[in-house]
């Protein structure tokens, strides 16, 4: 990217889905081709799409024409989203798996997203290290490509650990999301992030912003406080130059979930996340 030039922005699965939230109503109420319209029409270069609205979209209209409007509109990074559960040996998150391997297939996604469950986090991750490699198998077979995104409220909770667990899966197919959000809530250093990463780690990386505080539960916080970036208390920009210090350049995710944001209608939440965002840099 030259100095001049805009980095590129994806607005990740939340940030064009209108009301929806995670663990609530998840299915977006905006049609998915209009999200793909509004992205590209407010400067994105992308964006991405949770479970519920590539199942919808398979149902009715077909993956064809959702890639087939992708194309049109000039985006060119997909994400789609999120397994979890995938470590359970009944099986019971295969039906989500293998409508995300089509999807991802279809669509071009440059990864599906894995997350980590919720509770308290593991001592080790021993236990999720053959799961996930058996899983990172089965999706290499398919030319897919698995993002681990830690969350402070997960059973992989921090960076670290999920750089942990990803080094013994050992498969280069296999790397993280490191959200900006669950860098700062749970209190990892930019030092840390230095010692456990590397560029070949680092499959995406996305951002938001803070208030000082946790209101409510660390999830309640992480779903319904956000902040645009610029408006928290967090230094998003020395995050970017440390996600550049290891060698990734984008393109960049922008999660901005909050009632704030849901409030937005979509056209001017895109515009407002994806101008914000821009300061970081």
């Amino acid at each position: 990217m030259s100095e001049n030039e805009a980095p590129a922005l994806v607005a990740t699965c939340w940030t064009s889905a209108g009301t929806a939230a995670p663990l609530d109503n998840e299915l977006s109420p905006i049609p998915i081709l209009e999200r793909v319209r509004a992205a590209a029409a407010t400067g994105w270069a992308g964006l991405g799409f949770g479970q519920d609205d590539l199942r919808e979209a398979r149902d009715t209209i077909g993956f064809e024409a959702v890639r087939a409007a992708i194309d049109e509109a000039g985006l060119t990074h997909v994400e789609v989203e999120l397994l979890s559960d995938w470590w359970l040996p009944d099986g019971s998150w295969r039906p989500t798996w293998e409508l995300l391997v089509e999807a991802a297939t279809a669509l071009g996604a440059a990864f599906i997203k894995l997350g980590p469950g919720m509770g308290e986090p593991l001592p080790e991750v021993a236990p999720f290290v053959e799961p996930l490699r058996a899983l990172a198998d089965e999706a290499r077979a398919a030319g897919i490509r698995l993002a681990l995104e830690p969350f402070p409220f997960g059973l992989i909770a921090t960076i670290p650990q999920g750089a942990e667990l990803v080094r013994a899966v050992d498969r280069t197919n296999v790397g993280l999301v490191v959200d900006s959000w669950h860098v700062f809530r749970p209190g990892t250093s930019f030092a840390e992030l230095r010692d456990c990463l590397d560029r070949d780690l680092i499959f995406g990386v996305e951002l938001s912003d803070t208030d000082a505080e946790v209101r409510g539960t660390l999830f309640e916080d992480t779903r319904d406080n956000r902040r645009y970036v610029g408006d928290g208390v967090q230094d998003v920009a020395g995050f970017v130059r440390t996600m550049r210090e290891l060698g990734f350049d984008g393109p960049w995710g922008v999660e901005v979930l909050s009632n704030e944001h849901r409030a937005r209608d979509l056209a001017d939440g895109l515009r407002h996340a994806r101008a914000t965002a821009l300061t970081a840099f």
